[in-house]
């Protein structure tokens, strides 16, 4: 099913979601970042701004139209609703102990880019949960940090959605091409003011995201990288990168997949006690502690664990890459570490040893 809807359709939908009761959730201009909020109309999106990113830099600034979805992914991901970054497991008290019951919205997410789309898809193998209706925003402009299109993640929506948009702003208005991926999408579709879509406002959106493809920022290197990084192991280059490397974990907290957690327990002074779960790094020096001190006690040794298993082992685990492109890891790393660059710096130190 594929209809036009104008801004007061996209309303509309915000409108038709929130009456199914569902919590609906999407971008907003907020704190100088677009950030994800809750929605209550479509005058909450933020309508003409856009961002210029690169390594180690973000900056919002306002565009020369009215676009919603012009801007390139933020600091925030699908996975603080999906994945929160800090969970009540457990508490105690006086009475006994007691499991933490925290109810789960039933989300509408509005907006999700096609990279983040393959995110969730990703992280809901691990994490589990309840699946969010799905509004993705197909891509039409790409950030200087994005290469979705060379990890197979976009600049189109893959499977996963229930309805998918595509903006456009020309001469003849400001409208957006839905068209629903699942019947639920067809269901709240058919609810919302639009017309029919014509052959023409198909053809129209398939070449503006097509031509999206062509304007990555970034590209990742056509290698196998899982086998790259296997055999990368006693690599030199690890050591240039952790010169520059903080690691902070800026990496992995802004990426839309990274899921590894700590338990921490906590005590108060009225004899009341809680078990909490936590967003962790594998750049932090305790992560990997077993008895007697660190695992990986180098910065080189951690950021070699990241990106090994950000794209190599995660095929093992999971049957797929753990990186869908949205560069997020680029933009706000304080160093301006490029993984794009490194895994080309990785495949030319390979060759040069003559080992592929």
């Amino acid at each position: 099913m594929d209809v036009v809807l104008d801004f007061t359709g996209l309303d509309a939908l915000i409108g038709a979601l929130r009456e199914d009761g569902r919590t609906v959730v999407g971008p907003v201009h907020q704190d100088d970042a677009i950030t994800l909020a809750e929605l209550t109309s479509a005058a909450d999106l933020p309508s003409g701004w856009g961002v210029e990113t690169g390594p180690g830099h973000y900056r919002v600034r306002r565009r020369q139209d009215d676009a919603v979805f012009g801007h390139s992914a933020g600091p925030q991901s699908w996975k603080s609703f999906l994945h929160p970054p800090r969970r009540a497991l457990v508490s105690s008290d006086s009475n006994g102990f007691h499991a933490a019951e925290v109810p789960t919205p039933d989300y509408a997410f509005l907006g999700v880019r096609p990279c983040d789309l393959a995110a969730i898809a990703k992280l809901r193998q691990i994490v589990g949960g309840r699946a969010p209706f799905v509004v993705a925003a197909q891509c039409t402009e790409p950030g200087e940090v994005c290469f979705c299109s060379s990890m197979g993640c976009g600049p189109g929506a893959g499977q996963g959605y229930d309805i998918a948009l595509t903006e456009r702003i020309d001469s003849a208005g400001h409208r957006f091409l839905a068209t629903s991926g699942t019947t639920g999408g067809a269901d709240v579709l058919a609810r919302v003011p639009a017309r029919p879509a014509t052959t023409e406002d198909v053809t129209t959106a398939e070449q503006d995201v097509a031509a999206a493809a062509g304007r990555m920022g970034r590209a990742m290197p056509e290698l196998d990288l899982r086998d790259l990084l296997a055999a990368s192991r006693d690599s030199g280059h690890w050591e240039s990168v952790a010169e520059r490397c903080l690691t902070c974990g800026n990496c992995t907290m802004v990426c839309p997949t990274c899921f590894c957690v700590s338990v921490e327990d906590t005590t108060d002074l009225h004899g009341g006690a809680e078990r909490s779960q936590r967003w962790a790094s594998c750049f932090e020096i305790d992560f990997s502690y077993l008895h007697g001190g660190a695992v990986r006690a180098s910065g080189a040794a951690r950021y070699r664990q990241w990106m090994t298993h950000k794209l190599g082992t995660w095929h093992d685990q999971f049957g797929t890459s753990g990186c869908v492109g949205c560069g997020r890891c680029i933009a706000w790393c304080p160093a301006g570490i490029d993984i794009t660059e490194e895994a080309a710096a990785l495949g030319r130190d390979h060759d040069a040893r003559g080992e592929r």
